[in-house]
C-alpha cells in the first residue's frame, strides 16, 4: 500500500471499530482508536501475514500486548479477510469468537492471547527468540500501552530482548498519555520512553502516531538495523480520530450517555460518507 491507501485503510479500521463498539453499546473506545494508524501501516504494508498463510510458521507475527485495544484489531482482521463482518457485531457477547481481549484459540489471525497487561510483550519476545532459534527470517511486531509499561514484567522482557539482540522484534508504544485512571504523568510518570528504551539497548524513535507515512518510514528504518531490537514510540491521542472522544477526560472505557452516543453515530456517519459506504 502507498500512503494514500494506508490512510484509507486507517479510516476503514476506525469506521468498523466504531460500528462494532456502538453496536455493543459500551467498551474500550480510547485505546482502540489510538492504535488505528499503527494497525493500518503494519497490516496494510509491512506484516507478511494473511488468512492463506495464517498457520505458516514463516509468516510474520503480531501481538497486541495492550489487549483492551482488541476492537480495532478485530476490525483490521475483518478487513484483511480473516472472518466475515457479522462477527464484529458479536463482540464480547456469549459464545462470540471476538472476546473483549484477543484469544488465539477463538479468533483467526490472533497470534497470542493477551489482556493481562505486561504479558504480551514477554510473549512477543519469546516468539522472536524462538523464530531466530528456528533460523526463520520473519518479524514479530507488538503494541504495548504507555500505562501498561507501569508493569515491571515489561522491562524484564525489554532487557531480555536487547540482551538477545532480537533485531527482528519491533515494539510500538501507544503513548496516548492516559491509562485507566487518568494521565500517565500523574499516576506513574514514565518520563521519556525513547531515553528509557535506548538505555535498555533498543534502537528507539518517536513519531507522529497519526501519520501513516512517519510510522511506515520508522518500520523500514528498523528493519535495516542489525544487532538490536527497535521501538517506535507513537505520539498519539486517546480516542484518536474522533474529536468528541479525544476531548473526554475519562475515555478509556465508555458506557456512552445520549450525547456521547449521538456524537459517535455522527462520527460513524461522517467517516462512512468519506469512505463512500452505506452506514
Amino acid at each position: 500500500m502507498n500512503v494514500e491507501q494506508m490512510e484509507r485503510f486507517a479510516k476503514e479500521i476506525r469506521y468498523y471499530t466504531l460500528k462494532e463498539l456502538n453496536y455493543m453499546g459500551y467498551g474500550h473506545y480510547g485505546g482502540s482508536l489510538s492504535i488505528v494508524e499503527a494497525l493500518a501501516v503494519i497490516y496494510g504494508k509491512h506484516l507478511n501475514a494473511s488468512p492463506e498463510i495464517k498457520d505458516d510458521p514463516e509468516r510474520d507475527y503480531f501481538v497486541l500486548s495492550k489487549g483492551h485495544g482488541g476492537p480495532s484489531l478485530y476490525a483490521t482482521l475483518f478487513l484483511k479477510g480473516y472472518f466475515p463482518e457479522e462477527w464484529l457485531y458479536t463482540l464480547n457477547q456469549n459464545g462470540t469468537s471476538l472476546p473483549s481481549h484477543p484469544d488465539r484459540n477463538k479468533t483467526p489471525g490472533v497470534d497470542m492471547t493477551t489482556g493481562s497487561l505486561g504479558q504480551g510483550i514477554s510473549a512477543a519476545t519469546g516468539i522472536a527468540l524462538g523464530n531466530r532459534i528456528a533460523k526463520r527470517n520473519n518479524y514479530t511486531y507488538t503494541i504495548v500501552g504507555d500505562g501498561e509499561l507501569n508493569e515491571g514484567q515489561c522491562w524484564e522482557a525489554i532487557q531480555m530482548a536487547a540482551h538477545q539482540k532480537l533485531d527482528h522484534l519491533i515494539v510500538f508504544v501507544d503513548d496516548n498519555k492516559k491509562q485507566l485512571d487518568g494521565y500517565t504523568a500523574d499516576i506513574s510518570n514514565p518520563f521519556d520512553f525513547v531515553d528509557k528504551f535506548s538505555a535498555f539497548g533498543f534502537h528507539a524513535i518517536r513519531v507522529d502516531g497519526n501519520s501513516v507515512q512517519a510510522i511506515s518510514e520508522a518500520i523500514t528504518a528498523a528493519k535495516e538495523l542489525k544487532g538490536k531490537p527497535s521501538v517506535i514510540v507513537l505520539d498519539t491521542i486517546k480516542g484518536q480520530g474522533v474529536t468528541y472522544i479525544e476531548n473526554m477526560i475519562d475515555n478509556h472505557h465508555l458506557r456512552p450517555d445520549d450525547d456521547t452516543n449521538e456524537a459517535i453515530r455522527t462520527a460513524i456517519q461522517q467517516i462512512g460518507e468519506e469512505l463512500g459506504v452505506t452506514v
